[in-house]
């Protein structure tokens, strides 16, 4: 099978486009034909191998898994025998986790995972970057638990996070600020936002306004500059982990005060992220949520897409499609 490989860290160009063993799956595990991947800022890091200290849990000197991508939507080819949950020739939708494999034609994941019946009422590239609206609702919902009438700053909102996090909180009744350049103010505004800053040319961080809730999705997380716009028990809440961030997180959880908080999809139990998974599938098909697509790439075009993030140029997400021959 084809699949785009990632032999060490480093720029796009490290990303190679070869042919590898197709995977056999498991007694309680299925083979899922990909058809659609999101990548994102996470993705990224994962080639690049930062945070530095992130390495230690994916590879010191390369990536442990080099088949990269967490994210996508498939059909399920095969299912092993003790398989019970689903079936061959379901479109599933979910997310691998520190498993990834995604950047692929095949891969396999265990029944048990974060895993999903695609509705359908969506397609599969709207399917596919479903872990950017589980991080915002888990972030906001789980963890904030956002209110009516409160003030959520969401920092870096065009991207995929962000975008779920502006329709997330007003679905909720908070006054949303969105921060992104202003090519996308039309975008982040027609998702419902309140108001919409231009981080080029407004420090929203000097103007003396504070809010309840900053979610920051930038990807380059820094609370001390935000920390004089958080009200006296807001949350910084951030999904990209640094040292300062994770010594934060630990140190302002002992203080009834401001909160730091780090947390991915990733680290809540399984049961958690399936909840917040039919919520999600829920809002889908209500039209309450929806997934904005900026651009697509095809398999081999990985390294571009890649590129085409890291000029900051994306618009919504950015998808991958298989085809096959």
């Amino acid at each position: 099978m084809k699949a785009i490989v990632c032999p060490k860290y480093g720029l796009p160009e490290v990303l190679q486009f070869r042919d590898v063993n197709k995977p056999i799956p498991k007694n309680n595990e299925l083979l899922i034909r990909v058809c659609t991947v999101f990548v994102g800022i996470e993705d990224l890091l994962q080639r690049k191998g930062k945070p530095y200290f992130g390495r230690f849990f994916v590879g010191l000197t390369k990536p442990r898994k080099p088949i990269l991508g967490t994210e996508f939507c498939g059909e399920i080819e095969e299912v092993g025998e003790n398989v019970r949950l689903f079936k061959k020739g379901d479109s599933v939708f979910g997310v691998t986790g520190s498993s990834f494999g995604c950047y692929a034609e095949y891969m396999c994941m265990p029944e048990t995972g974060l895993l999903s019946i695609k509705p359908p009422n969506i397609t599969n590239e709207e399917a596919a970057p479903v872990c950017g609206a589980m991080a915002a609702w888990n972030l906001l919902i789980a963890i904030a638990n956002i209110q009516s009438g409160q003030k959520v700053l969401v920092y870096g909102a065009s991207g995929s996070i962000g975008l779920a996090a502006i329709q997330i909180a007003k679905l909720y009744g908070a006054e949303v600020t969105g921060v992104c350049s202003s090519s996308n103010f039309e975008m982040v505004k027609s998702l419902g936002a309140d108001n919409v800053l231009d981080n080029t040319i407004e420090d929203f961080t000097k103007n003396g306004l504070t809010y309840d809730v900053i979610l920051d999705v930038s990807g380059k997380p820094s609370s001390f500059k935000f920390k004089n716009s958080l009200n006296i028990r807001g949350f910084y809440l951030t999904i990209y982990p640094t040292i300062s961030i994770l010594f934060q997180t630990f140190w302002t959880s002992m203080f009834n005060g401001k909160k730091v908080v780090f947390s991915a999809t990733g680290l809540k139990p399984i049961s958690d992220r399936l909840a917040f998974l039919k919520e999600l599938i829920k809002l889908f098909k209500e039209g309450k949520l929806k997934t904005i697509i900026d651009k697509s790439f095809q398999l081999e075009q990985m390294a571009e897409a890649h590129r085409y993030i890291e000029r900051g140029l994306e618009k919504g997400n950015i998808v991958v499609n298989i085809k096959y021959k």
